[in-house]
């Protein structure tokens, strides 16, 4: 549980409470112990409105605080306190982490298996049967779950968050507060290959990947996402990127501080990807193009050339009946030829 008046303070870390006067040093003393939805929340819980389609909600919550806007402070129960923001949903997402389930500090497990060499910072966590290779060092507060295995040359930041099954290839860099969901990779071999005259008889070359993978501060890769490292310059992944889960990012791709990519999404080798980007669920980019800064693709998304100006993309159809899908097609095909 938390008091009122923590929980004034991590919002703050954010965006100011206009009216954090208001409130009583009473008040500021009470306890919080979760969050809840605007009708199922308790007098113990938090709420927050951030649709005003839910305005009917707010005015029946039995929630004992509710983060508002100044345009609908009017609405909140008199036995709840309003604390009023700018962006009650980024007031939640502040406050959500306060009730979060935290890793405690565990050691190092006895199973663990550690080179020599390996730096290990003060109060790092590392869980059962993780490997740490030659030459590895991890900073001060970061947490390997079980199973974690960290390549040679490899170095990790302070306060990161790594979950079990991830893998870091060797010479990667990552930075500081970055979270590795269960299962990802990074550093993985990229698809690199040179075909032969005839490769049904004589194969494929491997191209040998002899670039790394650096990661940024703040940065949160999702479960099975794989991030593939150079194969001669390095692939670079910016500070306060958010990746989501089975994503693959190929060799030498670029990506900007600030964006968010969307389950599914493919990204071919050497894409340079702007900051403060928005990439939907299951887009697909094609290698060697740039997008700019401020782009957002909606979901499904199927970009062959770069972009060069900021603003939304779209491509693809949505659902419809499958006959009026059919027909369109035919037209569809039928412009082309013309």
């Amino acid at each position: 549980m938390i008091t009122i008046e923590q929980l004034i303070t991590r919002i703050e870390q954010r965006q100011p409470i206009s009216n954090k006067a208001d409130v009583s040093a009473q008040q500021l003393r009470q306890q919080i112990e979760g969050v809840g939805s605007l009708m199922t929340a308790n007098s113990k819980q938090l709420g927050f409105l951030a649709n005003p389609r839910y305005i009917s909600s707010l005015t029946q919550s039995q929630a004992g605080v509710v983060f508002v806007t100044e345009a609908h402070c009017d609405h909140v129960p008199a036995t709840a306190i309003p604390l009023i923001v700018a962006s009650p949903y980024l007031a939640y997402a502040c406050a959500s982490q306060l009730f979060a389930r935290r890793s405690l500090f565990g050691g190092v497990h006895p199973s663990a298996v550690i080179a020599d060499s390996a730096v290990i910072g003060e109060q790092v966590s590392i869980g059962p049967f993780c490997v740490i290779g030659d030459n590895v060092e991890i900073g001060p507060r970061t947490t390997l779950d079980a199973h974690v295995v960290v390549d040679a040359n490899t170095t990790v930041g302070s306060d990161g968050v790594i979950k079990s099954q991830v893998v870091i290839g060797h010479n990667c860099i990552i930075g500081n507060h970055v979270r590795l969901h269960a299962g990802a990779s990074v550093g993985s071999e990229g698809f690199g290959f040179a075909p032969t005259r005839d490769p049904s008889v004589q194969g494929w070359e491997r191209i040998a990947q002899l670039g790394r993978v650096i990661v940024g501060d703040h940065v949160r890769i999702g479960s099975q996402t794989c991030i593939d490292r150079g194969a001669i310059d390095d692939t670079v992944i910016g500070d306060h990127v958010i990746i989501d889960n089975l994503v693959q990012v190929a060799h030498n791709v670029h990506i900007g501080d600030g964006t968010a990519i969307a389950a599914q999404t493919g990204i071919a080798g050497s894409t340079r990807i702007g900051k403060r980007c928005i990439i939907g669920g299951a887009v697909g980019i094609t290698g060697h193009i740039e997008i700019a800064d401020d782009v957002t693709l909606s979901g499904m998304t199927m970009v062959t050339k770069s972009i060069k100006k900021a603003g939304p993309y779209s491509s693809g159809t949505a659902a419809m009946p499958t006959d009026d899908w059919r027909r369109a097609a035919v037209r569809f095909r039928q412009l082309g030829r013309s």
